[in-house]
């Protein structure tokens, strides 16, 4: 990467880059997975349970709420509506439970972002309002930023607007996140640098093909993040 001395802020997505939100997904959903099992088998079952995903994205966007009504949707269609009302029950309560899920920091992330204040610190999430608001404020971790923004979806309009938002030339701006699809791609394409850290656990409508670029560094940890 070139030029990092001169980077002025720091946008950082949120889940799965400060902390672990996916696991919980894939909780819902191997228990989903027992649950359909008398109807069909498991990769069935995840195949359509991804399809009504992508599906309803336009109509429900990301989330918690969009995720479990598209669990129950499969649920019933795998099961051809022979699913005990129990088990609808328990994907239900599952499904309410994501909203309350732990976003502890992961490692490395609360003091990489002391070490980092003398830049402006931006935090960039996309999904329902009211989720990632509570999210965050579960984290503990809105007093180390500058900015907040909570996003529909990420695309290269979005980071073009941010930055004109912070009346900063994207050239001085840098993405940081999981996501190669929402996080790194689009924010490159808008001018930024970018630096992308994978998580062991990828929503497929999160991956994507990646590539290189000369404004691109790819890290393991978190604590690894250090500008000039």
């Amino acid at each position: 990467m070139n030029k990092l001395k001169d980077i002025e802020a720091i946008v950082f997505d949120a889940d799965d880059t400060l902390w672990d939100c996916q696991s919980h997904f894939e909780a819902v959903e191997q228990r989903y997975c027992q649950l359909v099992s008398p109807w069909c088998d498991e990769t069935t079952a995840a195949a359509e349970l991804f399809a009504t995903e992508r599906s309803n994205m336009t109509l429900l966007g990301y989330g918690s709420k969009a995720f479990t009504i598209s669990v129950i949707e499969s649920a019933l269609r795998m099961s051809n509506r022979q699913i005990q009302q129990s088990a609808l029950g328990e994907l239900i309560q599952m499904g309410k439970q994501l909203l309350l899920m732990p976003c502890t920091p992961l490692p490395g992330v609360e003091e990489t972002l002391e070490r980092l204040h003398d830049y402006k610190l931006v935090l960039l999430t996309k999904g329902e309002l009211q989720e990632q608001e509570n999210k965050i404020v579960r984290s503990g971790l809105a007093r180390h930023f500058c900015h907040i923004e909570i996003v529909s979806n990420k695309n290269e309009g979005t980071f073009r607007q941010l930055s004109d938002k912070l009346g900063i030339d994207a050239e001085q701006m840098l993405s940081v996140g999981n996501s190669f699809k929402s996080d790194i791609a689009p924010a490159l394409s808008a001018g930024y640098h970018a630096i992308h850290i994978p998580f062991h656990v990828v929503w497929q409508l999160e991956q994507a093909e990646e590539f290189e670029h000369e404004k691109l560094r790819r890290i393991e940890r978190f604590e690894e993040i250090d500008l000039p």
